[in-house]
């Protein structure tokens, strides 16, 4: 069987978490943890970036530093993660939720505007498939009503919107490494933060709520609990693999691209004659290679697909079920049909992509479906 996903090992994971443990100090906020933050900040202008346990967290950080409350709304898609929504909704928030575009699963941007009210505190693009959303007309919007903007960028590392990195645009931004992403740390995430309004108190609530790293910069002559947080800093561990991918990322993204091309080149005319479409790329935006995926021309059609390829020993894949209509949001929900959004959730196929995926195999099994 041709999984969806297989882990990448650079092959320095486990010599990089050796040396970690040698240091003495496994705990976090380390040698390897600052390495990773510093290329980051470095290589994409985020303004400063703060490792965390995984995407979830940085968003759970996000919210907190927006200060949400009861009561306030967040303008998200509803073809999404669930942790794009749980971050806000565990501070209290009542989610809004916009339609996706009828061609792409980013947010509508047509949609956003009306649903904004005197309690809207914050906007969430999610850039699906690490394509870009329109970061242009989002940021217009926050300006005039005064919002937060925060990318949900969980797919979208090494990926940019008109010669911007993803996750440097929105006020903050949060980042996934789990273990389907480009590069990993099984599980593992970041914050970016873009305004430095929230730098200090980021810090402070990425250590339990404490001053501690202005002390151990020397700061301050000693710390204590100053604010709300959690333990959101991940080990050396964590961030010592993390370093392995990080110095092969620009090989892992060549590896990834060349599969998506082939995909691409490989499955047009096929797509074309069974009526499915194809993943195609914004004018104003970049392609990550992080995922390559077929719309097809019903739910029918999809589950036919699935199961053939099974039957061929290949693994593909449905994506999110629209939050709005989830068991857990549907009665909060407004009743407002989010019709692409749904039409995603019962079309959208994903095809395996990994680094060491045989691309031109799943392609030849493919075209023979008919």
């Amino acid at each position: 069987m041709i999984p969806f996903n297989k882990p990448y090992l650079t092959g320095k994971e486990t010599q990089y978490i050796e040396e970690a443990v040698k240091t003495g100090k496994i705990s976090g906020n380390g040698l390897f943890t600052q390495k990773c933050q510093n290329f980051f900040e470095e290589q994409y202008g985020f303004k400063k970036v703060l490792l965390t346990t995984s995407c979830t967290d940085a968003l759970e950080m996000c919210a907190i530093l927006a200060n949400i409350q009861v009561g306030d709304e967040v303008i998200m898609p509803s073809f999404t993660f669930v942790s794009t929504a749980i971050a806000f909704v565990r501070q209290g928030a009542k989610i809004v939720f916009a339609d996706s575009l009828p061609d792409n699963p980013n947010i509508d941007i047509s949609k956003i505007e009306p649903l904004i009210t005197s309690k809207t505190k914050a906007i969430v693009p999610v850039h699906y498939a690490g394509i870009a959303c329109d970061m242009d007309s989002i940021m217009a919007l926050a300006d005039k009503y005064n919002l937060l903007v925060i990318e949900d960028a969980a797919q979208a590392i090494d990926s940019f919107y008109k010669g911007k990195a993803l996750g440097s645009i929105g006020h903050m931004a949060a980042f996934s490494f789990h273990e389907t992403k480009n590069i990993i740390a099984g599980e593992g995430g970041m914050i970016a933060i873009n305004d430095e309004r929230f730098i200090n108190r980021a810090e402070i609530i990425w250590e339990k709520g404490t001053n501690r790293a202005e002390f151990f910069r020397g700061e301050v002559n000693k710390y204590g609990w100053v604010d709300t947080g959690s333990s959101f800093l991940p080990s050396e561990v964590i961030a010592a693999f993390l370093w392995a991918q990080i110095e092969n990322l620009q090989f892992i993204q060549k590896k990834r691209i060349s599969h998506w091309n082939y995909y691409h080149n490989g499955l047009k005319t096929w797509a074309q004659k069974n009526n499915i479409k194809t993943m195609s790329i914004p004018d104003n935006a970049t392609n990550n290679g992080h995922m390559f995926y077929l719309v097809c021309k019903s739910f029918e059609q999809r589950s036919n697909l699935i199961e053939y390829l099974k039957k061929e020993s290949v693994l593909a894949v449905f994506h999110y079920i629209s939050l709005h209509s989830s068991p857990y949001y549907k009665d909060k929900h407004d009743a407002r049909e989010l019709i692409n959004s749904d039409l995603f959730t019962d079309r959208l196929l994903r095809l395996p992509m990994f680094y060491e995926l045989d691309v031109e195999n799943v392609v030849k099994k493919i075209v023979k479906y008919e």
